[in-house]
């Protein structure tokens, strides 16, 4: 009984019982064989069987085997079981609409059963084949996700431990990376919203974008403490010391681009750190690059960067108000900052202001 399980099942249907009888004789020595006499009595048994292959004939009453194969393969739960006609409809053209509807062969009547019983193989040998194929592509997708997946796990700890790091050694600055990204977030969703630089920004992957942002200040860890926590401003040699936070950051995440496969997100970060103080009018640093020579996501984050450095308290400076930061980026609009993305700005500064008070929570 158990060999009688493992046996390949095939579907024989003719309206005509002495074909029945004989085609199960011919096959039932390698097969489970169920003879069937109409397409709605297959149909029926389908909903319980689910056979390796279907032996159909083409002319018969109520429902034609054209009929049955186009039902068969509109159903997805049917539409890979393999499909072979055997009709006496022996002209080119039924057999050529009989292998277009979606048939594996088309066997003339009268067959041998040597034939038949080769042609069957070799098509179930096939269709194995293919299964094989299918169940090894999707364990190796699997095993690309889970390996992805754990890269990118340990990219975003990496990243995380990284911009912790900053954020540890410039202790004025607290909670600064967490609050520009999701003020990035908010900015690039309404930019996109409104069609401003949209054919750019959606060629970019997001969540590379969001988290390459939190490298922006990386260069900061190449300043002395002296400078970087300084209790009052700084002088004009101290600020130039300073200013070249943003070249030192692009050295360093060039020198993680020479060492990686994946450019994606430091592409992203090394023009983020290397443009996020630049301004529209040619006036920033460290190359005085103007409007949109400027790569956009270096503009993006002055307005998320400075905006932030605007509400927050610093030992030379109380913080100011929601409100005031966000007139002071609005009168930047065409002079520090880009005038299409101050305008998108000014429609989600309120969102900006309860990210910060969010924050203080």
């Amino acid at each position: 009984m158990l060999q009688e399980n493992k046996r390949k099942i095939i579907l024989l249907v003719d309206d005509n019982n002495t074909n029945l009888v004989t085609g199960k004789e011919m096959l039932k020595g390698k097969y489970r064989v169920y003879p069937i006499p109409s397409g709605d009595i297959l149909f029926d048994l389908l909903e319980n069987v689910i056979p390796d292959m279907i032996l159909l004939d083409i002319d018969m009453p109520e429902m034609s085997g054209y009929e049955i194969i186009k039902t068969l393969k509109q159903e997805p739960k049917w539409a890979e079981i393999p499909v072979m006609f055997l009709t006496a409809m022996a002209d080119s053209d039924s057999e050529f609409k009989g292998l277009s509807l979606g048939a594996i062969d088309y066997i003339y009547k009268p067959f041998s059963a040597p034939l038949l019983l080769k042609r069957i193989e070799n098509h179930l040998l096939l269709q194995s084949s293919k299964l094989q194929l299918k169940q090894l592509s999707d364990s190796l997708e699997q095993l690309v996700n889970e390996k992805t997946m754990q890269v990118t796990n340990l990219q975003n700890a990496v990243l995380n431990t990284v911009a912790d790091l900053v954020e540890f050694r410039d202790d004025v600055t607290g909670g600064h990376i967490t609050r520009t990204q999701k003020y990035l977030e908010v900015l690039i969703a309404k930019m996109i919203e409104k069609g401003v630089y949209v054919e750019e920004a959606n060629t970019w992957n997001m969540e590379y974008f969001l988290l390459s942002a939190q490298l922006h200040d990386v260069g900061k860890i190449a300043i002395s403490d002296n400078i970087l926590n300084k209790p009052g401003p700084l002088t004009a040699e101290e600020f130039d010391i300073m200013k070249t936070h943003v070249l030192e950051g692009v050295k360093a995440i060039r020198k993680i681009e020479d060492n990686a496969d994946e450019h994606s997100f430091l592409r992203h970060a090394r023009l983020i750190a290397g443009g996020h103080h630049e301004k529209w009018d040619g006036s920033g640093y460290p190359a005085g690059l103007k409007k949109t020579d400027i790569s956009l996501e270096g503009r993006l984050m002055a307005i998320a960067d400075v905006y932030d450095a605007l509400i927050s308290k610093r030992p030379y400076k109380s913080p100011f108000s929601t409100d005031e930061a966000r007139r002071i980026i609005e009168e930047g609009r065409g002079k520090h900052f880009d005038p299409a993305l101050v305008d998108v700005f000014s429609e989600v500064a309120d969102q900006f202001a309860e990210i910060v008070r969010s924050s203080m929570y």
